[in-house]
C-alpha cells in the first residue's frame, strides 16, 4: 500500500474536511469555475492536464479540468503520469494501490505489468504529484482504477506508444492526466530570467509554452523548455500526455483556466505558475 504523504498539508486529511476543501475549489468564482459539477452534460475530452500544488493554491485551477472529467463515463484506467521531482530521469510504474483519506485507489496491476516499465516503490513513496489528483478522483467517481507512472527524462513517445498499444490489447478506456505545475519563478526556486514587470512577464512564459501544448507539438514544447531553461517541473509528463493523447484521436488542447500563485498571495518575487488544459 501506498500511504500519503502531503494529507495534512497539501490537502485535508479528515475526509469530511477534505470533501468540504474540494467543493471549496469548485466553487470559487475567482479562481475556480464558480461551481460543482454537473454530471448530467456529457464532455469529449480525451486527457488533462491539472496542477498539483496544495489545494489551497493550484486546488481551484485543477477545478476546472475535473469539472470536465466529472461528465466523462467513468474510465477503466485513470493512467496518472507524474512529475519526477526525486531524480528528474526515467519513468518509473508503481503496482502498489493508494490510500487517501478518501479510500483506496486501486492499480490495474494487469495493465501496469504489459506496460514493461520499471517499476520503484521508494520514488513513489517519496513523490506527491500523483498523490494530489487522487481525492479529486474519489470525489467524483466510486472506486477509481488507476495506473501511476511517474515520468522524468525519457523516451517520451515510447512511453505514450506503450501506455496506448497496451490499453489497445487490453480492450480497456484510458483516461490520462499529466500531473504538472508550470514555472516556478524566484530565488527559492534559482529562477530568475527577469527581475521587472514579474507578473506579466511570468504570464507570457507560461502562456508560450501553453502555446506548443495547444499545438499538440511535444518536441516544440521540449525545446522552448530547454532554450528557457524552465522550471515546469512536469516537462516530460506533459510532452507524454501530448502524443498520447494524439494516439487517442485529440485534434487540439484546450487551456481552461492560468493563474499564479502570486495572484492569490500577491507576491510575484516567488510564484508558481498553474494551469488546467484539456485535450479534444
Amino acid at each position: 500500500m501506498r500511504e500519503p504523504i502531503v494529507s495534512g498539508m497539501f490537502y485535508q486529511a479528515d475526509p469530511v474536511e477534505l470533501r468540504a476543501e474540494i467543493e471549496r475549489c469548485f466553487k470559487n468564482s475567482e479562481f475556480g469555475p464558480g461551481s460543482l459539477p454537473d454530471k448530467t452534460k456529457k464532455s469529449n475530452i480525451l486527457g488533462a492536464i491539472i496542477p498539483h500544488a496544495g489545494y489551497q493554491f493550484s486546488g481551484p485551477c485543477a477545478a476546472f479540468a475535473y469539472k470536465e472529467i466529472a461528465s466523462l463515463e467513468k474510465p477503466d484506467i485513470f493512467v496518472i503520469l507524474g512529475t519526477n521531482h526525486i531524480t528528474g530521469r526515467g519513468a518509473y510504474s508503481l503496482k502498489d494501490d493508494f490510500k487517501t483519506p478518501l479510500g483506496i485507489a486501486k492499480t490495474d496491476k494487469e495493465f501496469i505489468s504489459a506496460l514493461n516499465i520499471q517499476e520503484n516503490i521508494p520514488i513513489h513513496a517519496q513523490e506527491h504529484s500523483i498523490e494530489v489528483q487522487l481525492p479529486f478522483l474519489q470525489y467524483l467517481f466510486e472506486n477509481i482504477t488507476i495506473a501511476p507512472i511517474i515520468v522524468g527524462v525519457d523516451d517520451y513517445k515510447s512511453i505514450a506508444e506503450k501506455i496506448f498499444n497496451t490499453a489497445k490489447t487490453q480492450n480497456k478506456r484510458i483516461f490520462p492526466i499529466a500531473s504538472s505545475d508550470f514555472t516556478h519563478y524566484g530565488i527559492t526556486y534559482g529562477y530568475l530570467p527577469f527581475t521587472e514587470n514579474r507578473k506579466e512577464n511570468l504570464y507570457k512564459l507560461d502562456k508560450e509554452a501553453v502555446s506548443y501544448i495547444e499545438r499538440l507539438d511535444s518536441e516544440a514544447f521540449l525545446l522552448f523548455c530547454r532554450e528557457k531553461q524552465a522550471t515546469i517541473c512536469g516537462q516530460f509528463a506533459i510532452a507524454t500526455i501530448i502524443e498520447l493523447c494524439k494516439l487517442l484521436g485529440a485534434e487540439k488542447a484546450e487551456l481552461l483556466k492560468y493563474y499564479t500563485s502570486g495572484d492569490i498571495t500577491k507576491d510575484y518575487n516567488n510564484a508558481v505558475g498553474y494551469a488546467s488544459i484539456v485535450f479534444r
